[in-house]
């Protein structure tokens, strides 16, 4: 049966979902925009390698890949830890502050893109990211153990 804290630990990857969606919407509409003001055929931009040379602008899509990289381990940490009965209210915070920093990390990405900003954020997140891995690799060492 799954306890009510473990239903909750859901929400932070619902979370970072939607934020990929959002990236994803800007993405679409950033580059439907540059190929109209570029009178850039779509078939000219088949492959990686032909849409780098033809857009000035990789943000949007470099963070789009960010987000399938790192929050993968999220995202299996999450599983786990519902899997495990192992949701805790520390660990629900430690998942909406990832959540928070990557929403943060794209907002750089996506707008300034200040590197060393960029950066000092996803350290924070890593970090974060490693404590709740920590935390979930705890618990499943006494859920072993029983």
């Amino acid at each position: 049966m799954l306890r009510p804290i473990d239903g909750l630990m859901v929400y932070p990857m619902l979370a970072l979902v939607l934020l990929t969606f959002g990236v994803a919407l800007v993405l679409l509409v950033r580059r439907v925009r540059a190929m109209r003001a570029g009178r850039i055929h779509p078939q000219s931009v088949a492959t990686a390698r032909d849409m780098a040379a033809k857009f000035d602008d990789h943000r949007t899509p470099d963070n789009f890949r960010n987000l399938f990289e790192t929050p993968v381990l999220f995202y299996a940490a999450m599983l786990a830890a519902i899997a495990l009965h192992g949701g805790t209210w520390p660990l629900l915070v430690l998942a909406w502050l990832y959540v928070a920093l990557r929403v943060l990390h794209s907002l750089i990405h996506c707008t300034y893109n200040r590197v060393m900003h960029r950066f000092a954020v996803f350290v924070a997140s890593m970090v974060v990211l490693f404590v709740i891995w920590c935390i979930v690799g705890a618990h499943a060492a006494v859920v072993a153990a029983q």
